[in-house]
């Protein structure tokens, strides 16, 4: 039975790419710390990666087969939520549509909405999040590699 590498992986191969790119977003932002009207951005990980919509529910209907399930309201659900299924993989969303600016706490009078402290301990975990990422999918890889050496 073949084996698709994307499935395999799963949503932490894009992730890698998304927090790469804030990093890059997050650099620019302190590096922009003391530039007048300078507008913070940062980029929305429920846009780009797509798993989820503004309300912060599944952009995926779920499929019930039974009346009994959390959150049906008749059997017949289920048919409907079946072609629903067909975009869920599709993360290729462009960076600019995800790139959003940061509301400030505390606004400059040069109107600029950059806080540092905050734009650092935002680059500190990102860079924590993207080690961890890293290390999943090199563990991913060394199981795979495992399976096909058989050692």
């Amino acid at each position: 039975m073949p084996i698709s590498l994307d499935s395999y992986l799963g949503v932490h191969q894009d992730a890698l790419k998304v927090y790469g790119q804030r990093t890059a977003v997050l650099a620019n932002n302190i590096a922009n710390a003391d530039t007048p009207n300078y507008k913070a951005r940062d980029i929305d990980f429920r846009a780009l990666l797509g798993g989820m919509n503004a309300s912060g529910s599944p952009t995926l209907a779920l499929t019930t087969t039974s009346s009994a399930h959390v959150g049906s309201t008749s059997a017949s659900s289920a048919a409907s939520g079946s072609s629903a299924a067909s975009g869920a993989s599709g993360t290729s969303a462009d960076s600019g549509s995800a790139l959003k600016y940061r509301v400030p706490l505390a606004p400059s009078l040069d109107g600029n909405t950059v806080d540092v402290q905050l734009e650092q301990a935002a680059f500190a975990d990102n860079s924590v999040r993207f080690q961890a990422a890293l290390a999943f999918l090199s563990d991913k890889f060394k199981g795979l590699m495992t399976a096909i050496t058989g050692q």
